[in-house]
């Protein structure tokens, strides 16, 4: 089976030599704090892969193609600066990685629209992972808005990161309030969204979202929220081609079994976790090629 993986970030060369120095000169605390703390055991709770660490970690799991997720920046220079090193890995790469775009409403309108713009003609093809409760803009700011006008206009699926209201405290928490996505989706009716980590669960706490036509979910991170009976409660509710595999690579899904990131034991979560042969071809490969471009 050809399977894709939705939902994987990569970092350029120098953010892995040294992720905390890197933040720091970036004003990148957000991240930072996310990403580089460690467990209670002190164990980091993610790697930093090179492109070639990522495509080992890929073949180890049979997945054929990834999409790689820019990261909520906080400053329009780091979605730029990660926009290019997408670019020139998928160039390298183009029948194994496929990239999304970030921006920074901060830029201002004319300078966010040209980013996609440019960031489309260098072969990336969506926007994400965005969020702009982690970014410091409102849901209803104007310059995101046509940010999300263009990314309809050009096709491009727009991920965003999305927080359980239920789940637990952790360093760098953000609250998303779920009403906010849903304000989102029938606001922007023409535009793809594809809310990260089963969506906090939304169409399950607010059935009104179950109605909305342009939104699409992906399982990233699923084992450090969610048991594995979350596979069959989400899809007893949203149809199987709402969902894609994501695994939030190399984030350490596993902490208590894997020292390092793989694919391979969340891969095989999804196909005890879908009810029948169709859905697991919806949300491991169709879903995927049908709604990302390329």
């Amino acid at each position: 089976m050809i399977i894709t993986d939705s939902h994987v970030h990569l970092y350029p060369p120098a953010t892995n030599r040294r992720p905390l120095a890197w933040a720091a000169m970036r004003g990148e605390l957000h991240w930072a704090e996310l990403c580089t703390r460690r467990r209670r055991d002190g164990r980091p709770v993610q790697s930093f892969p090179t492109v070639a660490g990522l495509l080992r970690a890929m073949d180890a799991a049979g997945v054929a193609r990834s999409v790689l997720l820019g990261w909520y920046w906080e400053n329009p220079a780091t979605c730029a600066e990660q926009n290019r090193f997408y670019a020139r890995v998928v160039r390298a790469h183009p029948d194994r990685l496929a990239a999304f775009a970030t921006v920074h409403p901060e830029a201002g309108r004319q300078a966010a629209l040209d980013e996609v713009r440019r960031a489309q003609g260098e072969g990336l093809c969506g926007l994400g992972e965005l969020s702009p409760h982690s970014q410091g803009f409102d849901i209803d700011d104007e310059v995101f808005g046509a940010v999300l006008r263009l990314a309809a206009q050009l096709r491009l699926p727009v991920n965003l990161h999305v927080t359980d209201p239920a789940s637990g405290p952790y360093p760098g928490r953000v609250e998303t309030p779920l009403r906010d996505f849903v304000w989102l989706a029938r606001a922007h009716p023409r535009t793809t969204f594809i809310l990260a980590h089963w969506g906090g669960l939304l169409p399950l706490r607010m059935p009104a979202a179950r109605k909305l036509e342009n939104v699409y979910y992906d399982t990233a991170a699923s084992p450090l929220l969610y048991g594995a009976e979350v596979w069959a409660r989400f899809l007893a509710t949203v149809p199987a081609e709402r969902v894609l595999f994501g695994s939030d690579f190399p984030l350490s899904l596993y902490p208590r079994i894997d020292a390092e990131a793989n694919m391979t034991r969340f891969v095989a979560e999804a196909h005890r976790g879908a009810i029948n042969a169709d859905q697991l071809l919806a949300i491991l490969r169709d879903n995927a090629a049908r709604i990302i471009p390329g």
